[in-house]
């Protein structure tokens, strides 16, 4: 009876796994009623392809060819025009070698050529490697050592950083600054070029699905790749689409940076919804702003410090721009400080939406504007499918309200390290690198890294705390906290903090803020005041540069004057 029990049971749960999933994508308007043809066609297609890309560009251009697929510095492309163009460069890829399993370096920043090479390797079963397009030569070297990557597809200003690449890792270039068509980059061929010569019949699938390696942000050490393939079905993207109400046929202004697995989950969205992708090379503030305002956008892909360099313009900029259209601000990548939420709330509507994960885990709980406002500074609750619990260091589940190792589970976990080896794990769950704590009402907040917390003359501090306490002085435009060697105490604290502009304090202000507040052990020993924090792509903070600081300054203390 208890097989048989366990039998029915996972028989129901499917089938109101399947009900929910039919009604969310309906209600997205991503399942709607087709003509008989265009059905055939869209069915047949999932079913070669599965949930890959390649079906979602297919299905796109069957059933919206003549919509405006993306929108970038050198015009637009429609659905049937991107399908077709991705078929093409397909073919010029394999001719030169490329096939499936073999791995598709892109260093690109927004721009159609991310996408065409993206699709392209996924027509073909090919493994894209996203690479950081703020990496220094050495790392780009290092990364591609190891990854071992048979095409390297990158922008022409990227070419001076490639001098240590092997040779023999075919070169191909998407993007340069000349005006017109783009031109080749020494003996490389251009992604144009390669489109032009190939053939745009549609493909036969591959033999599996293709993979994606995205790489860690190398906040703590350095970058490591993540690889995962795509789901089996759309129970992931319903389960998001429940919690972040995105619908078909809307613009999304991607501003993150698409190698980010934030970026890149806005151009997955993209294509079930057939919606258009809005993009610019780089991040400005006002020019965020104003193409969002251009093209209605509805939805505005971001990372948190992208919010808060717009809200630093200037009041007479922003007053010049109106987003009546904007549902969605989408963010993740980087900690939300729950003033900012609310201050771009106040200005530009309840719109905004937070996602917690992490490249290994995928997502994990998401906050959403009412909770954003009830709550601020949460992380939210998890999407259905996902499981989010917290061990201690003897894994053991936490109540709620202590803080505990947050442990994560969904279909969209990673598959291990490129490298070797994973996360740790518990009960099936995956380890997302951070503690935290559940409110009475089950909303998660994020107390810092794991390998963060330090001890203090005996006591447990994690630098999170200190941090939101003092982001919100009005003197502090931006803080970082770390732990540092201490003789006496085995470690204390160093506050790193960049001045708001027109304010002046001491450090000693910065002491008595926290110890008037917070517990006297939790006040930093010292601050140093930085005209900015070094930030990765994703506006993370780069604390191993800031320990490299924190290190270099206790030397020069200790050296003899």
């Amino acid at each position: 009876m208890g097989t048989l029990g366990s039998i029915a049971a996972k028989a129901r749960q499917a089938a109101s796994d399947k009900t929910f999933e039919v009604r969310v994508l309906r209600e997205a308007e991503i399942l709607e009623p087709l003509r008989p043809d265009k059905a055939l066609k869209i069915g047949a297609t999932f079913l070669r392809w599965g949930a890959s890309p390649a079906t979602g560009v297919a299905t796109a251009a069957i059933h919206h060819p003549q919509a405006t697929a993306l929108i970038d510095e050198r015009g637009s492309l429609t659905y049937e025009q991107l399908h077709r163009r991705t078929n093409a460069l397909a073919d010029s890829f394999a001719r030169m070698g490329v096939g499936f399993g073999d791995g598709v370096g892109i260093m690109c920043r927004n721009h159609r050529g991310f996408i065409e090479a993206t699709l392209a390797a996924a027509k073909l079963g090919a493994a894209a490697l996203y690479l950081n397009t703020m990496f220094a030569g050495p790392q780009l070297v290092e990364v591609m050592r190891r990854e071992g990557p048979k095409a390297l597809v990158y922008d022409e200003e990227f070419g001076e950083l490639l001098g240590g690449v092997d040779r023999g890792v075919t070169r191909i270039v998407a993007w340069t600054e000349a005006e017109g068509e783009p031109g080749a980059d020494g003996d490389a061929p251009t992604l144009d070029s390669l489109i032009a010569a190939g053939e745009q019949a549609d493909r036969t699938p591959p033999e599996d699905k293709p993979r994606f390696v995205i790489l860690t942000s190398g906040t703590t050490g350095a970058p490591k790749g993540a690889q995962r393939s795509s789901p089996d079905g759309l129970m992931a993207v319903a389960a998001l689409l429940d919690r972040i109400p995105y619908r078909s046929r809307e613009t999304m202004m991607i501003a993150a940076p698409l190698f980010h697995s934030w970026g890149f989950f806005h151009f997955i969205m993209s294509l079930p919804t057939a919606s258009t992708m809005v993009l610019r090379r780089r991040f400005d503030p006002e020019e965020t702003l104003r193409a969002a305002q251009e093209h209605g956008a509805q939805v505005l892909g971001a990372v948190p410090v992208m919010l808060q360099r717009i809200l630093q313009l200037p009041e007479e900029t922003l007053d010049r721009y109106e987003l009546p259209a904007l549902r969605i601000v989408s963010l993740s990548g980087s900690t939300l400080p729950g003033e900012l939420a609310i201050a771009w709330m106040d200005r530009f509507g309840d719109n905004v939406y937070n996602l917690y994960g992490s490249t290994e885990v995928a997502y994990a709980t998401v906050a959403t504007p009412a909770e954003l406002r009830t709550a601020p500074g949460t992380a939210g609750r998890p999407p259905r499918g996902t499981v989010v619990r917290l061990y201690d260091e003897a894994g053991r589940e936490v109540p709620r309200g202590e803080v505990g190792r947050i442990f994560v589970g969904n279909e969209m976990s990673f598959e291990g390290y490129t490298g070797g080896g994973g996360k740790d794990e518990i009960d099936g769950l995956l380890s997302s690198g951070d503690v935290g704590h559940l409110d009475p009402g089950g909303r998660l907040f994020i107390d810092g890294r794991d390998d963060e917390m330090i001890v203090s003359g005996g006591e447990n501090v994690f630098p999170r705390e200190v941090e939101d306490l003092l982001s919100d002085h009005e003197a502090v435009e931006e803080v970082a906290v770390i732990g540092v060697v201490d003789e006496e105490y085995g470690q204390r604290l160093k506050a790193f903090v960049v001045l708001a502009a027109g304010f002046e304090i001491s450090a000693e202000d910065v002491q008595a803020h926290v110890k008037a507040h917070l517990a006297g052990y939790k006040a930093p020993r010292e601050v140093e005041f930085l005209a900015e924090l070094p930030r990765n792509a994703t506006g993370k903070i780069l604390k191993k540069d800031l320990q490299k600081l924190g290190q270099a300054a206790e030397s020069d203390s200790r050296t003899p004057g």
